[in-house]
């Protein structure tokens, strides 16, 4: 860090001890993975920047925040709506955590055949590791998963600021329904928590803020349809990760400027690989900081991602919400509309999603899926087998990986991937 933060993560009461542990291990993962990357757009010095400083400058600024009165909500979940957040003056930044960590603690809290993803959220504020969850004055939890939903039971003995949102499971006019008075719910709590009521005014405001803030990932995923690709899926799936925590328009502007230079790249035909490298989309879980394994391995393995089919990725920011409402029900009602139509795992039937990874196949010109689930994560495990067999259908070859976060299992997934890779040359 280049500043000194003790003092501040003192306060926030982490572990020192144990944070500068993991602080180091992020470090020298990044240098690894992505700054020995060749060829990397200059933009991408920006996320070096956010990360370098990701447990220090970022969380100094929500101090300062709080400082003067606003409120710092955290989220586990694409489904919590940060137009609300915004729109009662309070910050949304996102909690989920992709590495293991104080694992033996946790599995006296959880059972150990638990997805990785709760498990390394617990691990975090076990380990009091976590700046972002220890400065929120709310933490939204919400009813996907059955894993999640009885873990938030667990969390909420831990935290004493947990507001959990229940969720619909099936696309319906009743689902529909659960998730406007769950929004409308969690909009009264919000304003509750800031003492600041959304007004039609400040949602409008909040709406174009967050739709700007996707049109600039539109416009990043868009540019990797180019053939040489003129971004790595590393580098993609960096700004993807650093999409739910940092400042918004700073974060739109910055991505708006990678894609000035990537639109430099691609008239040039300057790629980060050579024309017709294997081009590959991945499907499945999502993979939050510092969860670089698996593009890892495919990027190091000759091939490029070109696209994410998951809630860090496309399916989290696919579409805007529409912008036209005048009053408050009518822009909730809009934002509903919005977030109705993600297609997480979590829905039966959920054919949407299998139609989207076809269609971003056609779109990213990809010429394989990798098929991504965590270990003991049933929604995206149980939905991998139909995908996987659709597809082939379709004479698109698949991979069905399922992993966690260690690295015992990265010289085997290699073997599979090259084999991967090769069939599709």
């Amino acid at each position: 860090m280049s500043e000194n933060y003790n003092a501040m993560w003192t306060d926030l009461g982490l572990d020192l001890e144990a944070h500068d542990m993991l602080l180091n291990v992020l470090g020298q993962a990044y240098q690894d993975i992505y700054l020995a990357q060749e060829n990397r757009p200059e933009g991408m010095g920006y996320f070096d920047f956010v990360m370098s400083e990701v447990h220090g400058l970022r969380i100094k600024e929500l101090m300062d925040e709080k400082a003067i009165g606003r409120k710092i909500i955290g989220s586990y979940c694409v489904f919590v709506p940060e137009e609300i957040v915004l729109a009662a003056n309070a910050t949304l930044v996102g909690l989920c955590s992709g590495a293991d960590f104080a694992t033996e603690d946790v599995e006296r809290l959880l059972p150990r055949n638990t997805c990785a993803l709760i498990k390394s959220s617990f691990g975090f504020k076990v380990g009091k590791v976590c700046p972002y969850l220890e400065s929120a004055d709310m933490i939204v939890g919400e009813n996907t998963c059955d894993g999640k939903k009885k873990s938030y039971e667990t969390l909420g003995g831990m935290v004493d600021n947990l507001y959990v949102m229940d969720l619909p499971q099936v696309k319906s006019e009743n689902g529909k329904a659960l998730l406007k008075a769950e929004y409308q719910r969690f909009k009264a709590a919000v304003e509750d928590l800031t003492g600041v009521a959304v007004t039609a005014g400040s949602l409008k405001t909040a709406i174009q803020t967050v739709n700007a803030k996707r049109a600039a990932l539109h416009r990043l995923f868009t540019l990797r349809r180019a053939d040489p690709a003129p971004i790595s899926g590393l580098d993609a799936l960096l700004a993807n990760q650093v999409f739910f925590y940092d400042n918004p328009e700073r974060f739109t502007d910055s991505v708006n400027k990678i894609c000035d230079e990537l639109e430099k790249r691609i008239e040039s035909k300057q790629g980060v690989f050579a024309e017709k490298t294997p081009r590959i989309l991945v499907s499945g879980c999502p993979q939050a900081v510092p969860n670089w394994k698996l593009p890892m391995i495919v990027e190091t393995a000759g091939a490029v991602i070109v696209g994410e089919e998951s809630c860090v990725g496309e399916r989290g920011t696919r579409n805007l919400t529409d912008e036209s409402g005048e009053t408050v029900e009518e822009m909730i009602d809009a934002i509903v509309d919005r977030y109705f139509m993600v297609d997480c795992a979590i829905f039966t039937p959920n054919p949407d999603r299998l139609a989207h990874i076809e269609q971003m196949v056609a779109d990213y010109r990809a010429d394989g899926v990798i098929h991504y689930g965590l270990q003991f994560c049933q929604p995206y495990l149980m939905e991998s087998i139909p995908v996987e067999t659709a597809l082939e259908e379709k004479q698109i070859p698949c991979l069905r990986i399922e992993t966690d976060y260690s690295m015992e299992d990265v010289g085997q997934l290699k073997t599979r991937v090259e084999a991967f890779v090769e069939q599709l040359r």
